[in-house]
């Protein structure tokens, strides 16, 4: 049986992709959109817009609410593996 309370981690290629992370990770916390927005410094608003993959929020918001998730955003080439630095 498939767990239900995993993030969707993998390539975020939409606003919608994020916008399901922001959601679920919310949830997880068992915060509401407002008590999340409170805490994280924005409006609610913006919480809905982001939630709803609305593709021109503020990045700059986006970044503030993707650490207080404490979650962190890392971009890579694609094709790109993690391996070990040997010299």
């Amino acid at each position: 049986m498939k767990p239900t309370n995993l993030l969707p981690y993998g390539n975020i290629k939409t606003p919608d992709d994020l916008a399901k992370v922001v959601r679920e990770r919310r949830k997880q916390q068992g915060a509401t959109q407002a008590e999340f927005a409170s805490l994280c410094g924005v409006g609610v608003r913006f919480i809905s817009d982001l939630e709803n993959g609305k593709p021109t929020v503020q990045f700059g918001k986006l970044l503030q609410v993707v650490q207080c998730l404490g979650l962190e955003l890392v971009i890579r080439a694609r094709g790109w593996e993690q391996r070990e630095m040997t010299q």
